[in-house]
């Protein structure tokens, strides 16, 4: 079997039945495929719904409780028969030629291949809300919406990124089980970073496939939020360097916009330009403080909010 497609629910049945339409009309023809809908917990009709759909190609899972985002995933993903898992959400609307510039990406970074996505649309305004993610100048995951046109390097129809969103994901099931799934210590936020950052230590590739483009109910589930701040809490303690490393071209430019005035020392201003317009390799003194307080701030407003939390390496599960 080619392809195992993992779909998450919780209520929003409408907007399930809209995804699934637009998924099995984009589907290659003769793609072996299987549809895995794992539930959890949904009041809204979602489950008698289910009940109504024909085996094969579809799978159904009922959790007795509500797992929670990785959960779900996890274990749809611990089900899936096929060679790739495609991750997607119930909100999606998936367009014509989606899927093949994806598994094309695959094949092209072969066994250096790590999480591919795609660019994403926001499906109430049409406006670009997807080519990747980055981090911000505080160290804040934040998706980067840099338009398609700027992200082609050489005229490539792909970009490799640090990070991708788990809206619609596509990954080798091999390099799922290697990886350990989603850490299910996060709640609905910063599980698909962690696992990309998990991915970049293993020396994969994540990208982007600039020819798949789909539209996206952003954060439609209900209670999709609330837990934002946790997890960014959990994400910063485990990897606070690397996101300090990350957010360095994020908080020079922000420190070009916002903080350059007569008080700062024109060394520092111009090594800050220079780095932000790649005149130099190695990053000014000044911007590497800046992170590490940005990041430290952000840790000590946390460690009010909930408690002292220890770093946690272990098994993501």
């Amino acid at each position: 079997m080619k392809l195992s497609f993992v779909i998450p629910l919780y209520n929003c049945l409408p907007l399930t039945q809209a995804m699934l339409a637009s998924l099995r009309a984009t589907l290659p023809s003769g793609l072996a495929h299987e549809i895995i809908f794992v539930d959890d917990g949904s009041t809204d009709g979602t489950r008698e719904w289910l009940a109504t759909l024909a085996n094969p190609p579809f799978r159904v899972v009922l959790n007795k409780k509500n797992l929670g985002y990785a959960g779900a995933n996890n274990r749809g993903a611990t089900l899936a028969r096929g060679e790739f898992i495609a991750l997607l959400n119930n909100d999606l609307i998936l367009t014509p030629r989606w899927l093949k510039p994806m598994l094309d990406l695959h094949t092209r970074l072969g066994p250096r291949a790590g999480l591919v996505g795609n660019v994403q649309l926001n499906a109430r305004t049409g406006a670009l809300d997807h080519t990747g993610i980055f981090i911000n100048h505080k160290g804040i995951p934040e998706h980067d919406r840099t338009p398609v046109s700027d992200c082609r390097p050489r005229g490539r129809n792909w970009r490799d990124v640090d990070l991708v969103t788990g809206a619609c994901m596509l990954v080798r099931r091999e390099l799922w089980q290697q990886l350990g799934g989603f850490d299910q210590r996060y709640h609905n936020g910063c599980e698909d970073v962690d696992l990309c950052f998990r991915a970049k230590a293993a020396g994969h590739v994540n990208a982007v496939a600039l020819n798949s483009v789909i539209f996206h109910h952003i954060s439609a589930s209900p209670g999709r939020k609330i837990r934002d701040e946790e997890n960014c809490y959990r994400l910063t303690l485990r990897w606070r360097d690397e996101l300090a490393r990350l957010g360095l071209p994020a908080w020079c430019r922000q420190f070009i916009e916002c903080d350059l005035n007569a008080a700062t020392k024109p060394s520092a201003s111009a090594s800050v330009l220079a780095y932000t317009l790649r005149l130099r390799r190695r990053p000014p003194r000044i911007a590497l403080a800046g992170m590490q307080a940005a990041i430290a701030f952000g840790l000590a407003r946390w460690e009010k909010m909930f408690g002292p939390q220890r770093l946690d390496n272990s098994s993501p599960r």
